[in-house]
């Protein structure tokens, strides 16, 4: 068996635009209760607002921006692609990883749908691999492309020699 070098290089796609929504909406689902459990206690434990008072105020400025620089952010970094050789992902924002997951070691290709994906009409290829970093996610994909993507590195993988260890 010949090991092939494949190179770290910009993946060439881009995941969908409603990305951003799907991010969108996990910051504030996760965001908004904390501050709404703060909220409530700065309502009804009065010894507590000297401190739940200034942090409703850090909450009432840094959600929103949150929820508007995180997704935007995170949309420009998040590339993808697929060749013959390599699955390559870059994602992240704050901390940024890229990956390659070599064909011969891909051991399983999955599309996965929950019901906000659903809703906004994405899907995530899920590529797994033998590496003990886990799973290649790529999410934000459109449902047509995630399969394709999904069926041609299942046929490029069947074809390709190795055991995926």
């Amino acid at each position: 068996m010949v090991n092939h070098i494949v190179p770290l290089r910009e993946p060439e796609h881009r995941v969908e635009r409603r990305a951003v929504a799907l991010w969108v909406a996990r910051a504030l689902a996760w965001s908004l209760p904390v501050a709404g459990i703060l909220g409530l206690l700065h309502a009804v434990w009065s010894s507590a607002r000297p401190w739940t008072g200034p942090l409703l105020v850090a909450a009432a400025v840094l959600i929103p921006l949150y929820a508007l620089v995180m997704p935007n952010w995170r949309y420009r970094v998040h590339r993808w692609e697929s060749s013959e050789e390599a699955v390559f992902a870059r994602e992240g924002w704050l901390v940024q990883q890229w990956r390659i997951a070599p064909i011969s070691r891909i051991q399983t290709v999955d599309t996965v749908r929950g019901p906000l994906d659903q809703l906004l009409g994405l899907a995530t290829l899920v590529v797994t691999t033998a590496s003990s970093s886990g799973a290649i996610s790529i999410r934000g994909l459109a449902p047509g492309t995630a399969s394709a993507a999904a069926d041609r590195l299942t046929e490029i993988t069947r074809r390709t020699p190795g055991d995926a260890t």
